[in-house]
């Protein structure tokens, strides 16, 4: 089979369109013929070696597809059923055998690439928005990069708890976008300095959370702009990683709270990944939440997918078609 190979940490270019044997699932695991993988940001960090793993490996962690095997002992699913997953490794490929426990059976009326679409950035999005701070009426919030994948998500769940949202992007088509998900204001930063437009739209309401998948440029910036007990979520840093700062800014700022959450622990057991992915794929199902899938990208040329999402020339998800 084909899959995209990666021996070595680097630019994309390292990224390696190669035969590979088709694996076998063993116990406990199902054989996923793969409609579509997912593109994330975990995976570019991944090939660059600032997320270490063990190479040479298979990269891509989301997928959605049908279960055309299942080993011994696998009670899960059956074959011919409609799955997606996220957070297990080998997504960029024809053929993936995955732990059956980290597989969800898509309902009628939502496709394998909508599921591909849906699992990583869908399930971050929810554990933000409903867990880590949950949001509620009332609340404001501040969402950076509001018109990539899991911003417009996000946008769009933290509607639907009722929150007043803020959002930031780089352009003007990217502020439309943020706008049709739900962004009740939008701020340009390549106009304006976000935190001068943030005082200025808010006055010295501030916000109860930031969730910020930016990181290096915008975190500093962005503790001055929460309110007194407001919570940082620091969950990406697509423009590098924070430096070491001194937990005094927290109690100057008003005692704030600074998280760094990932998806893995919000998704540690069977039963909460599969209530969480069931309640993001039936809003999907319901037209509640809207995926945009803007970018389909043939296996093969993965290293242009990732050049692109690097470049922040995307919009919405980023998918790889074997």
């Amino acid at each position: 089979m084909k899959a995209i190979r990666v021996e070595a940490s680097g630019a994309p270019e390292v990224l390696r369109y190669a035969d590979v044997p088709q694996p076998t699932p063993g116990p406990g695991q199902a054989l996923v013929k793969i409609d579509a993988a997912g593109v994330n940001y975990v995976d570019v960090y991944q090939r660059t070696g600032l997320y270490p793993v063990q190479l040479p490996l298979i990269l891509g962690q989301e997928a959605g597809g049908t279960v055309t095997a299942v080993g011994p002992g696998v009670s899960e699913v059956k074959v011919g059923h409609r799955v997606a997953y996220a957070h297990v490794l080998g997504a960029y490929a024809e053929y993936a055998a995955v732990p059956a426990e980290r597989l969800v059976v898509l309902p009628n009326g939502v496709s394998t690439k909508q599921g591909a679409a849906a699992m990583l950035q869908g399930m971050t999005a929810h554990y933000l928005a409903t867990t880590t701070y949950p949001l509620k009426p009332g609340d404001t919030c501040l969402v950076h990069a509001a018109a990539g994948g899991v911003g417009l998500l996000l946008c769009q769940i933290a509607k639907l708890r009722g929150a007043r949202v803020l959002g930031t992007v780089s352009t003007e088509e990217k502020a439309q976008l943020a706008r049709e998900a739900g962004a009740d204001e939008v701020i340009l930063y390549a106009r304006e300095d976000f935190e001068a437009a943030v005082k200025r739209l808010t006055g010295d309401a501030r916000f109860q959370v930031i969730y910020d998948s930016v990181g290096k440029t915008t975190f500093a910036k962005g503790l001055s702009c929460l309110a007194p007990r407001g919570m940082m979520v620091l969950y990406g840093q697509s423009s590098g990683p924070v430096g070491p700062f001194d937990p005094q800014v927290l109690s100057r700022n008003g005692s704030l709270f600074l998280t760094r959450p990932t998806l893995a622990h919000y998704i540690a057991t069977r039963d909460e990944l599969v209530a969480r992915a069931e309640e993001v794929l039936d809003w999907v199902r319901q037209g509640k939440l809207a995926l945009r899938i803007e970018h389909e990208f043939p296996l093969a040329e993965a290293a242009e997918a990732h050049r692109q999402l690097e470049a922040r020339k995307t919009t919405g998800k980023v998918l790889l078609i074997p």
